[in-house]
């Protein structure tokens, strides 16, 4: 892990930048010993929001499976449509 004080990396942008971009490793940019951000390369964070993305979906597919397993009345899809407007 590669850490860098924000003072650092103020002064160092493009060559943080560059670090991250050829290193594919992320930057702690600290702050009085603490992190308090990071940098790390665009394809990196598509790649984490989509994960995130992923993760909420299947988390919200796990709850309903379990509603339907605990007896749930499951919607028509006539319905659903009407509901989302695409009927």
């Amino acid at each position: 892990m590669s850490t860098m004080t924000v003072s650092d990396a103020r002064a160092r942008f493009s060559d943080a930048v560059d670090q991250v971009r050829v290193g594919g490793e992320p930057i702690y940019l600290m702050r009085r010993k603490r992190a308090v951000a990071a940098l790390i390369a665009a394809e990196d964070l598509d790649r984490l929001i989509e994960a995130a993305d992923d993760l909420v979906d299947i988390r919200a597919a796990q709850a309903a499976r379990q509603e339907m397993a605990d007896g749930a009345a499951s919607i028509p899809w006539d319905e659903v449509k009407r509901d989302l407007g695409l009927a």
